[in-house]
């Protein structure tokens, strides 16, 4: 399958800190790659010198075969980008900040509304962007990335501090664009976004990848499975008992439980994308 993204030894340091350590890896045609680790892992580092905003000290990039250290205008035209901050023109209205970047592209025919209903400002469309809450604000910020129905979609944190509905909505958006044969490359900290979105996950951590696979393989390999019940006890108190799957004795324990447990509820649970990445790394995707 053809790669859209190829980076092979990406390397940055900001002085003496190394940010990113000979990072390489590649994205098939129409895939999301979910760039997952805590804040300074490298991820937004690593987001930049893809986009051609840094130069990398050393290895290289490419996008659609074209070399990002030469070929980065060409390369503009095929791409999308959101960052975590918005950059907006917060004076104009949203679809003055829509149409600005089109008449850059040298689009014709744009239709600002559809692009806008589709991220869930419709009614919106001609208020100052100043006014906008900051879910508003990121839903304009994609919406600005989608203007050129881009070969590759560039997403750094771009549900960050937003409230649930605001959430959903872009991730449906972002499910729609890969629909539509768009490459991902979107960077995050939130284990539940990167698991639904993601069709392979690089776990990122000091600068350098430690996992990457798909999130049904990551989870296979490092995680284990299990059955949490909730038992009540003889003064009427809840407590929780965990029984590990897999495992050849799996059966007797769990016919124990019920033999010598009141058991209240009963659930299977397999280990979070959040597990894994302490079990690899020793520490939390928040910190």
């Amino acid at each position: 399958m053809e790669n859209v993204i190829e980076a092979t030894n990406l390397t940055y340091s900001y002085g003496k800190l190394m940010a990113v350590d000979h990072v390489s890896f590649a994205v098939p045609k129409g895939e999301i790659i979910g760039f997952l680790g805590p804040n300074g892992a490298g991820k937004t580092t690593t987001f930049k010198m893809l986009i051609g905003l840094l130069k990398p000290k050393e290895g290289k990039a490419s996008i659609l075969g074209m070399d990002v250290d030469k070929e980065i205008k060409k390369i503009q035209e095929h791409i999308g980008v959101c960052f975590e901050y918005t950059n907006l023109y917060e004076e104009l209205s949203a679809i003055d900040n829509l149409t600005l970047f089109a008449d850059l592209f040298g689009i014709k025919d744009f239709d600002p509304y559809s692009l806008l209903k589709r991220v869930g400002l419709q009614g919106k469309e001609k208020d100052r962007v100043a006014t906008f809450s900051k879910g508003m604000k990121q839903r304009v910020m994609v919406g600005r990335a989608l203007v050129n129905k881009p070969d590759v979609l560039f997403l750094d944190e771009p549900t960050a501090g937003l409230d649930p509905v605001s959430s959903e909505e872009i991730r449906s958006v972002i499910l729609e664009e890969r629909k539509r044969g768009a490459t991902v490359f979107l960077t995050t900290h939130d284990m539940f976004e990167a698991d639904k979105l993601s069709d392979k996950v690089a776990f990122i951590n000091q600068g350098k990848i430690v996992a990457f696979d798909t999130p049904h393989n990551l989870k296979q390999q490092f995680g284990k499975r299990k059955v949490k019940a909730l038992v009540k006890n003889s003064d009427g108190i809840l407590e929780e008992k965990e029984v590990e799957l897999d495992n050849h004795d799996t059966p007797d324990k769990i016919f124990e439980l019920f033999k010598k447990e009141n058991v209240v509820t009963i659930h299977s649970e397999e280990a979070t994308l959040e597990d894994i990445f302490i079990k690899i790394t020793g520490r939390g995707l928040k910190e």
